[in-house]
């Protein structure tokens, strides 16, 4: 069973996550930025995640990465619409959905017609006040990611009372204020936020306490691919800078930062390396069949 379209607690009725492979459209992107900035190379990278197993394909166009530019609408939409719109025949092929990650309302409505399916907004329908109004008319599933402050402003000392507790309650908010604006709790994805206004430590946190988030009662999404948390991690004991390495050489705690959240019950899992990552995934299932056996 995949996610559908229209539903997103369908993805609740399999054991299997939902692979995100990521489209980063920009010139800025932590991870690859400028890499697909070109519509061309998005295209191909995307094709390149269908082939490779993706269930769900995440196409941005402004990096949410700390410190980065803000875009102009108009620019965003010139890069994302177009890329939606060659992918979209071949996600149709293979049962894949595409998602429009953006945190602005026209944006949305663009990809949406574009044949977007799924809207994945880093601010949880906050930064522009049209969007919860284009995602209730749009009746698809929406992510809502919990980030204190902005890209801007996010690794600004984030400080929390409880960092588990606290994004809970931001959740029990956010999943009242979209039912008040009539968009179904069914439709509701959350994304924790790791790396997005949170310490090393917060994250964590937010990873060992993950299954406290299924008592909200929403699928749940972990973006853990490529972040500095893990740079941070593996130079710990070097006493290294986190920046001695880089983002495409942090594949391995990509994957056990995957595997944790796919053992936690996290349904869907955003990532760079598709391939990988479902390789990962087949030797996990098969050695945990096999100890039950």
């Amino acid at each position: 069973m995949t996610l559908q379209k229209n539903n997103a607690k369908t993805i609740h009725k399999t054991d299997e996550p939902q692979l995100m492979g990521i489209v980063n459209v920009t010139p800025d992107s932590f991870s690859d930025g400028g890499k697909f900035y070109n519509s061309d190379s998005a295209i191909e990278h995307g094709l390149k995640l269908i082939s490779e197993g993706a269930h769900v394909l995440d196409i941005g166009g402004e990096s949410s990465r700390p410190g980065a530019q803000v875009v102009d609408i108009e620019s965003e939409i010139r890069r994302v619409v177009p890329v939606i719109k060659e992918l979209k025949a071949d996600a149709v092929q293979n049962n894949v959905r595409i998602s429009i990650d953006t945190r602005n309302a026209k944006t949305m409505e663009a990809a949406l017609d574009a044949g977007a399916d799924i809207i994945n907004d880093i601010s949880a329908l906050t930064h522009d006040p049209q969007s919860v109004h284009v995602a209730a008319s749009a009746k698809k599933p929406v992510i809502l990611m919990h980030m204190r402050g902005t890209p801007q402003t996010m690794q600004g000392n984030p400080q929390y009372n409880n960092v588990v507790e606290d994004i809970i309650d931001y959740f029990k908010t956010r999943i009242s204020f979209c039912e008040t604006h009539r968009i179904d709790e069914s439709l509701l994805i959350l994304d924790p936020g790791i790396g997005f206004g949170k310490t090393l430590e917060h994250n964590l946190l937010i990873l060992r306490n993950i299954k406290k988030f299924h008592a909200l009662g929403c699928p749940l999404l972990l973006g853990t691919s490529r972040k500095s948390f893990i740079a941070a991690l593996s130079q710990k004991e070097a006493h290294n800078e986190p920046e001695n390495t880089p983002p495409n050489e942090r594949l391995g705690g990509s994957i056990s930062s995957a595997l944790w959240g796919l053992s936690q019950g996290v349904q869907i899992l955003r990532v760079h390396d598709v391939k990988e990552t479902l390789q990962a995934i087949k030797i996990y299932r098969a050695i945990s069949a096999a100890a039950e056996s």
